[in-house]
């Protein structure tokens, strides 16, 4: 029976992590009563005391909980900021090449943020495969469900009350400092960070973000971005699919699923690569279940909602 802790259990990510994990049983969930969630003492305990824990909490105390670990085999799930691009800690994105093979070990695993992945998981292997430079200047779009800001931004979006200006899609991060920008550009290997302009519109969840691309950008075709998608995610919860709606591609597609496609469109001259996902899996608590699955030795996708 594995051990574990959820470190912010009340949380949108750490609600879907208990709610996948409490399925299970394989998997013990230590819980801390509702007076006890924020006594250091008692978080230490559950921590040191854990085969793996989750930290589903801000950034500062997520720092905090990992200063409170003693012992050397605990493992931590990192679903925070604070450690996505720090030294010690492996990223939590097991489909990029020689990541896998470093969860499989790991006791410090920083998972990917929910835009970042959908960036990465586009831009990684055509770096990684010379089919574009690492000085390339990006522009990314990521539209993402209201569930992704948290309790806050959920009952602002489900209140009867609430304003009409929530009706239609909405930009943020407008002064180009979203905190996803560090692990975009770390692992994808390049030497500027892109155009990044994410935007919240009125649906739950579910994750579409696309990249463009013009014919001197890139080393090859279309087809041959196609085809590197499809040799690069054979195994993973990532897969090449260029299916459509009738033409059209909804970010609710893979809503309540914990995988992701990934797909390229256009002509030779202009590409538009697109990646599809629910932002609660495997843009947050899908991929912290999938990295514990690996390091503790599982199918992957245990527990999971695929396909």
């Amino acid at each position: 029976m594995i051990k574990v802790f959820i470190d912010g259990s009340a949380g949108t990510t750490g609600l879907r992590i208990r709610e996948r994990l409490s399925e299970r049983k394989d998997i013990e969930l230590m819980l801390l009563p509702d007076e006890l969630r924020k006594d250091i003492s008692a978080r230490a305990e559950m921590l040191n005391n854990s085969d793996i824990s989750f930290l589903c909490l801000p950034d500062a105390a997520a720092v905090e909980a990992v200063s409170l670990i003693q012992n050397p085999n605990a493992v931590v799930i990192d679903t925070s900021t604070a450690h996505r691009t720090a030294e010690g800690w492996t990223y939590g994105m097991p489909e990029l090449s020689g990541l896998r093979e470093q969860l499989g070990s790991a006791t410090r695993i920083a998972n990917p943020g929910c835009h970042a992945s959908g960036f990465i998981s586009l831009v990684r292997p055509l770096v990684e495969l010379g089919i574009i430079g690492s000085d390339i200047a990006l522009f990314c779009y990521s539209l993402t469900g209201y569930s992704g800001g948290g309790k806050k931004m959920i009952a602002e979006y489900e209140s009867p009350d609430r304003s009409p200006l929530l009706s239609a899609p909405r930009v943020y991060a407008l002064p180009q400092a979203h905190k996803h920008l560090p692990e975009m550009v770390k692992l994808c290997g390049l030497e500027k960070a892109p155009v990044f302009s994410p935007i919240v519109a009125s649906y739950y969840s579910g994750m579409e973000v696309s990249v463009s691309l013009m014919r001197e950008d890139v080393n090859g075709t279309l087809e041959d971005i196609r085809t590197a998608y499809k040799d690069y995610y054979k195994s993973g919860l990532i897969r090449y699919d260029d299916s459509t709606e009738d033409g059209f591609i909804s970010a609710a597609a893979y809503s309540g699923r914990d995988d992701m496609a990934v797909a390229a469109f256009g002509c030779d001259d202009r590409i538009t690569l697109i990646s599809r996902f629910d932002n609660l899996g495997k843009g947050a608590s899908g991929a912290a279940i999938q990295n514990m699955n690996i390091r503790m030795g599982l199918p992957e996708d245990t527990g999971l909602v695929i396909r």
